[in-house]
């Protein structure tokens, strides 16, 4: 009984313990794996049901922005590097590195292709971007998307392991290549 109350309690979001993160007026530059604002300005912050509820549309692009690890620069000669594969939201296209908070003009065309191909390039057409809870990554790709000019913008601060908590479907994803 204690031990299912304090993982309860571990499942509360920040705000549940009065603790509020406030919405920065920049990208978040580091530790990128910390508490997340519940807003973002100009964008909709949905939840697990609400974007599931979404994805079941089928008319609404999906961008998955969690950061593909780099190869070791230590590996000895020979030694055979694989990525791990990325289980995510079926039917998302896959940015891998488009939400740090500075990005490098290749970096930003990348995303802005992806953007792309991701809504046909209609920057009305709804978005949802994610990657892992409690992941500022997610934030700063929607906020930069807003900056874009996209319209319909949603944050899914949650990702894959709110949708995967509730046992929603998941398939591999294959990166965007990137230039």
């Amino acid at each position: 009984m204690i031990r299912a109350a304090a993982i309860a309690l571990c499942l509360l979001p920040p705000a549940a313990f009065g603790q509020s993160i406030t919405e920065p007026d920049d990208y978040r530059h580091q530790e990128y794996r910390a508490p997340v604002p519940v807003s973002l300005k100009g964008g909709i912050v949905v939840n697990t049901e609400t974007a599931f509820a979404l994805w079941k549309t089928g008319r609404v692009a999906f961008v998955d922005v969690l950061p593909r690890p780099p190869k070791p620069k230590n590996l000895p000669e020979g030694t055979i590097w694989r990525d791990q594969p990325r289980h995510s939201i079926p039917g998302s296209i896959w940015l891998p590195n488009v939400g740090y908070g500075a990005l490098a003009e290749i970096t930003h065309q990348y995303f802005k292709d992806g953007l792309v191909k991701a809504t046909g390039g209609d920057t009305d057409y709804p978005v949802v971007f994610f990657c892992l809870d409690e992941c500022w990554m997610s934030w700063n790709a929607a906020r930069r998307a807003l900056e874009y000019g996209y319209q319909r913008v949603y944050w899914f601060p949650e990702g894959t392991d709110g949708w995967e908590f509730e046992d929603y479907p998941t398939e591999v994803l294959e990166a965007e290549p990137e230039p």
